[in-house]
């Protein structure tokens, strides 16, 4: 794999590896949000998708999501047509606007645990759905 693919390939030109490898594994697209109907701003609650590992903010069946979970997006370069939805951190979102990758981002540092050094991972910072895991009851600004 080119090491620097991302700065040379366009998103809809990457292969499946290096479209999956863009992933940071933060977890935050995995959290249930809002979007403000006045201001089109999305808001993030800490209640994540059933499927998310709480522990290593990693779907858990990730194969299977979008067969389990109906309403997951799957990524590709047609779903970022519109990519205000993902965290702004997020490098696909990034790479869609023509933003480089986070320093702290794993393809940059090589190192998978950069991204929650960095404090940006939703790692022990998130709760399962459940009856008590309303997501409005549940909104987070520490999202970006």
């Amino acid at each position: 794999m080119n090491p620097d693919f991302w700065q040379t390939t366009p998103l809809d030109e990457l292969t499946p590896e290096q479209w999956e490898s863009l992933c940071d594994g933060c977890g935050k697209c995995c959290l249930e949000k809002f979007e403000d109907e006045e201001t089109g701003r999305i808001i993030y609650s800490r209640v994540a998708c059933a499927l998310l590992d709480l522990e290593t903010a990693r779907c858990r069946r990730y194969a299977e999501r979008a067969r389990l979970m109906p309403d997951c997006i799957q990524l590709d370069p047609k779903t970022l047509a519109w990519p205000n939805w993902l965290p702004e951190t997020c490098a696909y979102r990034r790479l869609a606007e023509g933003k480089p990758l986070p320093p702290w981002h794993p393809l940059i540092t090589g190192d998978r645990e950069s991204v929650a050094r960095a404090g940006e991972s939703v790692r022990g910072r998130v709760i399962g759905p459940g009856k008590d895991a309303e997501p409005i009851l549940n909104l987070i600004d520490w999202v970006r």
